[in-house]
């Protein structure tokens, strides 16, 4: 491995405390990727800023890093949104103990590093000035975006890995930052018309919901899509996040982004129709009324602004208002005063909506004496706010009928809906009880030189997503249809594929390390930016690269010895677990 001399300085505490970790990190990253060499970054973007996301974790990391004078970024950095609207708390109703306090607290420590608090999850959307060369972004929808549709090149980064390279200037050269790894591996024919923003969004989850563990995603799912009509900034947009949702870092889509390179065969070939779109829209329409409508994940465009002003326009017309701000539209503070000079934003204020910036949907922790059911035209928004985050049921129309249910909160008459009665399909696993003896050989990383760990093993190979479906208090996974559902993390050796859905991943883990609720070392079958930097930073025993894959041959239960030597990890099951 080639490492730059500034890095190795900066590794050697030359540069500071901070920086010599955020260097460990960089390496330990590049050691698992199996990168040889390293690429200068040209700018970076950060997330896990509320409260309700990194949590204590988040805030506990932080807080060690400051005092640094040394500890400031050495590229432009960004930062994504924040849980709240500070200027309109009252109006927001947030009911947690010390909120804003604590969110100030998060916002103050990045701004400390050096990092522009811009406090939006869409950077592609006038926050950064030119997407293009190589970024370290950490916000799945703006990842999956830009390697689409502009000429940015970026990894899927945790908020950790992130934040080392905003501190460094330095990337492991990986992934998608080689051109060979850009290639579909799903290819996807769309055999209906896509007229909304909503039908896109839509596609991005279902592609996802399709995907199966036997299929090799090395870099996630990375979809062609044949058929698809050329589609608006705002269409691009919802489609890219709802993608994001799965682990997708990039799409293309004929005739709207560049070509799809060729490739001599795909891991699965999917065709989504009418009858699709038409039931995800069923089990996804309201069946109890709505108590808030929300628009703007991520965070809104002026277009979209200016689609559910129109949408409104026509409701005012006929005399109508909508009682008790039940329209929240999220926005960037950029896009917010774009619309604040040409109208839309007193026209959607005099109808009774509350327009909010600096902050989005799934971040918000809502005020459950008021908010139990909520309608938004996002797959986004519905996935994290139906998960443990927020665990609220949650519906999806487009704009135009979102706006409807905040105009009459009796469109859909009848008790608020529970989200425990939804019917949840069970996460497709290959996974069959083994027998025989197993013992195997894997890698270590460069920050750990040696260990010995026992005990009980917990096993899938389905991805485990650590933001939302699993408690950051208990360590309880809490995912319905993950074949782990309701089973607890802690003191286990944790063997999974990887990390999945949001890159705030690492800092709930890290909470649920600091707190004794984690696991006693972790195995990752793929490189996984969204474990490794808990694991790293912390000093948790973490293996992966295994000649054989361990989420296949070991069962829950079985009896792991692991041991750490010259950087090789040895993997043994001392015993069988019966079979259930």
């Amino acid at each position: 491995m080639r490492v730059p001399t500034e890095l190795s300085l900066m590794l050697d505490g030359a540069n500071g405390p901070t920086k010599q970790k955020a260097a460990r990190l960089i390496i330990d990253l590049a050691s698992t990727a199996g990168a040889v060499e390293f690429i200068r970054a040209d700018n970076a973007h950060v997330s896990g800023v509320s409260v309700i996301t990194g949590g204590h974790g988040l805030r506990r990391f932080l807080s060690d890093l400051s005092g640094d004078p040394d500890g400031k970024v050495s590229i432009p950095t960004t930062l994504n949104s924040a849980g709240c609207d500070y200027e309109k708390m009252d109006e927001m109703g947030i009911d947690y103990p010390d909120f804003l306090e604590q969110q100030f607290e998060i916002v103050h420590s990045y701004s400390e590093l050096g990092i522009e608090a811009t406090l939006s999850c869409t950077p592609y959307d006038r926050g950064v000035d030119t997407p293009v060369g190589i970024g370290s972004w950490a916000e799945s929808n703006a990842v999956c975006f830009s390697n689409s549709y502009t000429s940015l090149i970026t990894n899927r980064e945790s908020g950790l890995s992130a934040l080392a390279t905003a501190l460094t200037g330095w990337a492991p050269k990986w992934g998608l930052h080689i051109e060979s790894n850009r290639r579909p591996n799903i290819l996807v024919n769309i055999g209906c018309d896509m007229a909304d923003s909503s039908d896109w969004s839509v596609l991005g989850d279902w592609i996802g919901k399709q995907i199966l563990p036997t299929w090799e995603l090395p870099w996630g799912p990375m979809p062609r899509i044949v058929g698809l009509p050329n589609g608006s900034f705002e269409k691009k947009k919802a489609l890219t996040a709802s993608a994001a949702n799965y682990g997708c870092p990039m799409l293309w889509a004929d005739g709207i982004t560049g070509d799809a390179p060729q490739v001599d065969q795909y891991e699965g070939e999917l065709t989504f129709n009418e009858e699709d779109l038409r039931e995800r829209y069923e089990e996804l329409a309201p069946r109890g009324k709505v108590d808030l409508v929300v628009i703007g994940c991520p965070q809104a465009s002026v277009g979209e602004a200016r689609e559910a002003a129109a949408a409104v326009r026509a409701r005012m017309e006929l005399g109508e208002v909508i009682s008790d701000q039940r329209l929240w539209l999220f926005m960037s503070s950029e896009n917010y005063d774009l619309i604040s000079s040409d109208g839309t934003l007193d026209l959607l204020e005099e109808a009774g909506a509350l327009v909010l910036k600096d902050t989005c949907p799934e971040v918000t922790p809502y005020n459950r004496s008021k908010y139990n059911h909520i309608l938004t035209n996002s797959l986004k928004a519905e996935h994290y706010l139906t998960s443990g985050l927020n665990r609220m049921p949650t519906s999806v129309a487009p704009i135009i009928e979102c706006v409807s249910h905040a105009f009459d909160k009796y469109l859909v008459e009848g008790p608020t809906p529970n989200l425990d009665e939804s019917h949840s399909k069970a996460i497709a696993t290959a996974k069959t009880h083994q027998e025989s003896s197993f013992d195997t050989k894997g890698q270590g990383i460069p920050s750990q030189s040696r260990w010995e760990v026992s005990g009980r093993a917990l096993v899938t190979d389905v991805p485990i997503t650590y933001l939302g479906y699993v408690n950051r208090d208990t360590g309880m996974i809490e995912e319905p249809g993950h074949p782990l559902d309701g089973v607890a993390i802690k003191d286990t050796i944790l063997i999974y594929p990887k990390g999945s859905g949001s890159t705030v991943a690492p800092f709930v883990l890290m909470g649920l390390i600091y707190t004794g609720e984690g696991p006693r070392a972790i195995v990752n079958r793929d490189v996984c930016p969204l474990t490794l930097p808990a694991a790293s930073l912390l000093g948790v025993p973490y293996a992966h690269g295994f000649d054989e894959d361990p989420t296949i041959h070991v069962n829950t239960g079985d009896e792991v010895f692991m041991s750490l030597s010259d950087g090789s990890v040895s993997l043994r099951v001392e015993s069988r677990s019966p079979e259930d």
